[in-house]
C-alpha cells in the first residue's frame, strides 16, 4: 500500500475475512498508521495472527507501544539482534536471545535466554509461579501486620482507649522477624503444580491473565479474615481468662504465633523441605523465648 485509498480497500477487504493471518510490510504499516491507527489495531487485536516484516527498529518500537496503548494489556518483544533493542526496551516485558548477531539485544532486555524454546518455559512455569508466590507473600505480610493490629484496637477499646501498648520491645520486633519471618517468606519456595504438568497444559496460564490470585476480592478477603481471627484471639483471651489477667499477654501472643504459623501451613500447596524446617524452627524459637523472657 502506497495511497490513503489504497490502505483504506486493503483493511475493508480484510474486515471481511474470517480467522485469517494479518501480513503487513514495513512501508505499507506507515501508510496506515498515518491514515488509520485505530482501524489497524481494532484489525490487528481481532486477528489470530499478525506478521509485520522489514521493519525498522523505530517502527517495531512503535507497534509494540501501540498494542500496549489500545488493549491496555502488557507486551513482551523478544528479538536476538541489535535491531530489536528498541523494541525490546519499549515493550513492558523484553527478553533477549543470545544469537549470531551478537549479544546486544540480550543486554538490553530483562530476560536473557539462549533458545527461543525457552521461552514457553520462562512463561508457563517461571512467570506463573512467580504471580503466585508473588500473591501468597504479600497477603500474608498483609494478614500478618493486620492481625496484630486489630488485637491492639480490640485491647485498647476494652479499657477505655487507652494508649497502653499491649506488647512491648521485643515482642513486637520479634512477631515481624524471629518468630514468623520464616514461614512467610518460605511461600516463595510453593508450588500447585509441577513444571512438567505446567508445561503439558497451558490452559493453566489463563488464569494469570484474569487475576484472580491478587485482586481487590482476595485483598478484603484476607482484610477480613485478619480481623476475624485477631477479634477472636483478643476477645476469647480476655473472657476465658479472666482470672489469670496478668499473663493475658503470654496468652494471646502465643496463640497469635500458633495462629499465623498454622495459617502459612494451611496455605503450602506443596510441601519443600525449607519449608518443614522454618515452621518446626519458629515453634522452638518461641518456646525457648517463653524460657528467657520473663
Amino acid at each position: 500500500m502506497t495511497s490513503r485509498s489504497e490502505a483504506h480497500q486493503e483493511l475493508n477487504a480484510f474486515r471481511r475475512k474470517q480467522d485469517t493471518a494479518l501480513v503487513i510490510r514495513g512501508d505499507s504499516l506507515e501508510v496506515c498508521l498515518e491514515y488509520y491507527e485505530h482501524e489497524l489495531m481494532e484489525l490487528i487485536t481481532l486477528a489470530p495472527a499478525v506478521v509485520a516484516c522489514r521493519c525498522s527498529p523505530e517502527q517495531k518500537a512503535a507497534v509494540v507501544r501501540l498494542i500496549e496503548r489500545h488493549t491496555g494489556k502488557i507486551a513482551a518483544a523478544i528479538g536476538d539482534g541489535g535491531n530489536d533493542v528498541s523494541m525490546i526496551q519499549a515493550a513492558s516485558v523484553g527478553i533477549g536471545i543470545v544469537g549470531k548477531e551478537g549479544k546486544q539485544a540480550s543486554l538490553a532486555a530483562d530476560f536473557s535466554l539462549s533458545q527461543f524454546s525457552h521461552i514457553g518455559r520462562l512463561m508457563l512455569v517461571h512467570g506463573r509461579n512467580s504471580y503466585k508466590r508473588s500473591a501468597s507473600l504479600s497477603q500474608f505480610v498483609i494478614h500478618r501486620g493486620l492481625i496484630i493490629t486489630t488485637m491492639q484496637a480490640v485491647f485498647s477499646a476494652v479499657f477505655y482507649f487507652s494508649s497502653v501498648s499491649l506488647y512491648q520491645g521485643f515482642l513486637m520486633v520479634g512477631y515481624a522477624t524471629v518468630y514468623t519471618m520464616l514461614p512467610v517468606f518460605s511461600l516463595v519456595l510453593d508450588k500447585d503444580v509441577r513444571a512438567p504438568i505446567a508445561m503439558t497444559y497451558p490452559e493453566l496460564y489463563k488464569e494469570l491473565t484474569k487475576g484472580r490470585s491478587l485482586s481487590y476480592k482476595t485483598f478484603f478477603i484476607w482484610c477480613l479474615i485478619s480481623i476475624y481471627q485477631g477479634g477472636v484471639i483478643m476477645f476469647g483471651a480476655l473472657l476465658l481468662f479472666e482470672d489469670e489477667f496478668i499473663h493475658i499477654v503470654a496468652i494471646s501472643f502465643t496463640a497469635l504465633i500458633l495462629t499465623e504459623l498454622t495459617m502459612v501451613a494451611l496455605t503450602i500447596r506443596t510441601w519443600h523441605w525449607y519449608m518443614f524446617v522454618a515452621e518446626v524452627a519458629s515453634i522452638l524459637l518461641y518456646f525457648l523465648s517463653l524460657l528467657v523472657l520473663r
